[in-house]
């Protein structure tokens, strides 16, 4: 199904928070919007289950990142995965199992995050969030972002073949995020329903 932008783009759920009063309220809005989504997924994070044989836990932080894409828009969504990324890079302990640095072999996984928010916050300005079937593609071309650069990334870091990495980093967690995809499916559009797309000027 193709997602053909409208001229003017589709609102996400994070517009229909009440506007600030002042530019200085602006910032500190975003800047709230975008830590505040960071720190959801380091708290989801923590939700990790180790998967025998593979350095790759299940966990909710796949599941946090594409529905903060499609709540915050391309742009928010990618800054507070960037966010999320850099500052457990750094040191903060938000990462699967309170880990946190470079030096792991799901980096690629982490960085893949980014650009799932990015493309699912992108789908969510055409309208991707509106409806169960155009939220089931969302989340399955945020999931593909994710693996594109997690499973070859993994593959590195092990020194495996593709096909080794993809039987470790891929194939145990396809049933995990067809789950996880399923509670958005009914989330997302139930939440527009709820509470209503806002009147265009």
């Amino acid at each position: 199904m193709a997602f053909a932008a409208p001229t003017a783009p589709r609102p996400v759920l994070a517009d229909l928070l009440p506007a600030a009063g002042s530019r200085a309220g602006a910032v500190a809005r975003e800047l709230a919007l975008l830590a505040g989504d960071a720190a959801l997924t380091g708290l989801a994070a923590q939700l990790s289950l180790p998967v025998p044989g593979s350095p790759v836990p299940v966990t909710g932080q796949t599941f946090a990142a594409l529905l903060v894409g499609t709540a915050l828009g391309a742009r928010r969504g990618a800054g507070a995965l960037g966010l999320y990324l850099l500052a457990g890079a750094a040191g903060l302990p938000w990462f699967a199992d309170g880990a946190s640095g470079w030096a792991m072999p799901t980096l690629g996984y982490l960085i893949g995050l980014v650009l799932a928010a990015a493309l699912t916050g992108r789908l969510a300005r055409a309208g991707a969030d509106r409806s169960p079937l155009r939220t089931a593609v969302a989340m399955v071309v945020g999931n593909l972002a994710i693996y594109a650069v997690g499973v070859p990334y993994l593959a590195l870091a092990l020194h495996v073949p593709p096909a080794r990495a993809a039987e470790l980093g891929l194939y145990p967690y396809l049933l995990g995020d067809a789950l996880k995809a399923l509670l958005a499916i009914g989330a997302l559009p139930l939440a527009w329903k709820l509470l209503g797309e806002p009147r265009r000027p």
